[in-house]
């Protein structure tokens, strides 16, 4: 009788280590970023036997969890430890404290180092890009929680992740022109497949914030769960109109409420707690629904609708970081000075309207210019 057996082949059985970095990135310790790795947990809130979700939470809440260097090498190899983790089914993105998951890279680090020094600032953008990559080529799921403002570079890694759910006091948008910069660390390529074209425009350039509500209802995020809580029961966010969805044939949901009633809701707000309970239970039920779909299939899912994201990211992530370092030579040293210096000055913004008439004028990009459109320490 013939032997079918293939015991003869030569096998190797010893699990491969397929991570690229140890455990000296991370950090509880702030600014950092710190990885945990948390049980799954069933329908009925029973941890399962070998199986976790890694969370990856921004360390900075000091400074609205913006994004350090340092910090950026850490969220790059989080993701590739998670990525490369046999026991881990999804990843949870997200940040330490209540009031933001992230407001993009660390302003007083871009004034006070990269400013004026655009090589410096390249290879910087040579990690930031990799930090955009590392998501979006993460082969877990990946779930944002955003537990407070998600603006600016944090809007754009939000936006790399697969699915969003957020605290109802979230606001999103950009703030690059405003700052000295172009939203180009995705958002540029991110936010047209998000919202209509007229939408993403205005978005990117108007610099305005738009609540989590609105969000929902333009389908840039999965859910908006509300995290106030008086007398023991969850109570939506009283600053953004959720009840009407009309008002003299305008939308008026997720806009926020009549400048008279700003005030009674900041007492709202004042008097209640925040508890993250509803929006951590939306973030355990994903990862529950993906423990209970075929991994491979799972993921060739996810990477298939990534594909489109990464389409226009993958074209236009290298002329962004040369122009990115260009810049820092130019409105990126004024507006991030204007922004880190508010102390000093009491102003954040530089004087627009000066700053275009010496353009007009063709004034150089020297000191005086500078010190023109800068505001002044205060006496």
């Amino acid at each position: 009788m013939t032997d079918m057996s293939l015991s003869w082949l030569p096998r190797e059985n010893t699990l491969k280590d397929h991570q690229l970095f140890d455990n000296q990135r991370f950090s509880d310790s702030a600014p950092g970023v710190i990885y945990e790795a948390r049980p799954v947990l069933d329908a009925n809130g029973a941890a399962v036997d070998g199986l976790f979700s890694a969370w990856i939470w921004l360390n900075n809440p000091t400074q609205y969890n913006s994004y350090t260097t340092d910090m950026v090498k850490a969220i790059i190899a989080g993701f590739q430890k998670a990525s490369s983790d046999r026991t881990i089914v999804a990843v949870v993105f997200t940040a330490v404290g209540d009031k933001a998951f992230c407001t993009g890279g660390n302003t007083v680090e871009y004034a006070s180092y990269y400013a004026k020094r655009p090589n410096e600032y390249g290879e910087y953008m040579d990690l930031f890009n990799a930090m955009v990559d590392g998501i979006l080529n993460c082969k877990k799921p990946v779930i944002c929680r955003v537990n407070g403002m998600r603006v600016g570079g944090g809007q754009e890694i939000g936006m790399a992740c697969d699915i969003t759910v957020s605290s109802d006091l979230a606001i999103y948008g950009q703030a690059g022109p405003k700052h000295g910069s172009a939203p180009d660390g995705g958002s540029t390529d991110f936010l047209p497949w998000f919202l209509s074209m007229e939408d993403a425009l205005y978005n990117c350039v108007s610099c305005e914030t738009w609540s989590a509500y609105k969000m929902k209802m333009k389908g840039l995020i999965t859910k908006a769960v509300p995290v106030l809580k008086k007398d023991g029961k969850f109570i939506r966010n009283p600053q953004v109109k959720t009840a009407d969805y009309l008002e003299d044939g305008e939308i008026v949901y997720g806009e926020p409420v009549a400048a008279a009633d700003v005030a009674k809701a900041k007492e709202l707000i004042a008097s209640a707690t925040v508890d993250f309970e509803l929006l951590d239970k939306e973030v355990n039920g994903l990862i529950w629904k993906f423990s209970n779909l075929f991994p491979h299939c799972l993921m060739k899912s996810i990477d298939g609708i990534r594909g489109k994201k990464k389409f226009f990211w993958d074209q236009m992530k290298l002329p962004n970081r040369h122009w990115l370092a260009a810049n820092m030579n130019f409105e990126a040293y004024l507006g991030f000075n204007a922004f880190s210096t508010k102390k000093i000055t009491g102003k954040d913004l530089i004087d627009f309207i000066k700053y275009r008439q010496m353009m007009a004028e063709g004034a150089p990009m020297d000191d005086a210019l500078t010190s023109a459109v800068l505001g002044k320490p205060k006496a």
